[in-house]
């Protein structure tokens, strides 16, 4: 069950709107709400007079982070969420988000609007301890939750993912369980080597309380588009699926996929690491 939500405060355009998904996840599962709101740090390897400078720009920058999170606070208890408290960090996002969701069940994030804010979003969901759910910076999100998707590939990230999903999964109406292999064969063929996976997959769901059903299938798309369009197909509010990739310093490997769905998502997607 999640009990603790971590939300990121940015200053995007649509961070209203996911605070809202944030409040109505916090009341379905009776869990604390935190809000995030980093403003980063001043840098001080600089003359006098930049770093002056830089001390009124980064001063200016911490204010609307306070405001950002005093703002949030204000919105939850007018919503009826009393279980909430907002911190305006003055450390950078990345180092801000992966720190504090070591005490949290669930981060949620913003897809991001440009490369900056998308660069933040690709290091959390790679460094971070527990899953992160990306809302898409278009369209509304409601429901979520309800029709679930699930990408699966017999991967530890996969598998990860699957676990850390199961508040979702729980009380979902749909779950669908879906497998993609690259052509070499035919659906029946490789239903028949691994079908018996897939049902140990589906027992261990049922075990948890999901009534899941298991879709499998043999294409040469990228898996990203494949599964965004599968989720059209399904009417499905939420995609869930491992993160591959590595983070090391400023550099990142995504995989395909995982770079897709994070470019491209038109659903929420819960990914884990």
């Amino acid at each position: 069950m999640y009990r603790s939500l971590l939300i990121h405060l940015d200053e995007g355009a649509h961070c209203a709107a996911r605070a809202d998904v944030a409040q109505r996840l916090a009341r379905r599962f009776g869990a604390h709400l935190v809000g995030l709101a980093p403003s980063g740090r001043t840098p001080v390897s600089l003359s006098f007079a930049a770093t002056a400078m830089l001390a009124e720009a980064a001063q200016a920058v911490r204010a609307d982070a306070q405001r950002r999170a005093d703002d949030f606070v204000a919105a939850c208890h007018a919503a009826g969420l009393m279980s909430v408290e907002a911190l305006a960090d003055p450390e950078d996002a990345v180092v801000s988000l992966v720190d504090h969701a070591h005490c949290s069940d669930l981060v949620i994030l913003g897809q991001g609007e440009d490369a900056a804010a998308r660069a933040v979003v690709e290091h959390v969901v790679l460094e971070c301890a527990r899953p992160a759910l990306v809302l898409p910076y278009a369209g509304t999100v409601d429901p979520i939750g309800e029709r679930v998707l699930v990408a699966w590939n017999d991967s530890p990230e996969a598998a990860r993912a699957l676990r850390d999903a199961l508040p979702m999964l729980r009380q979902a109406r749909e779950v669908t369980v879906m497998r993609c292999d690259a052509p070499g064969g035919s659906v029946e063929e490789l239903g028949a080597a691994i079908q018996g996976k897939l049902e140990a997959l589906r027992r261990w769901l049922m075990w948890h309380g999901v009534d899941a059903q298991l879709r499998l299938e043999v294409s040469d798309l990228d898996a990203g588009e494949l599964l965004l369009s599968r989720a059209a197909d399904l009417g499905a509010d939420l995609l869930v699926m491992g993160a591959w990739g590595r983070a090391r310093w400023t550099q990142r490997w995504l995989g395909g996929a995982t770079r897709t769905l994070l470019d491209s998502m038109t659903l929420p997607v819960l990914m884990s690491h």
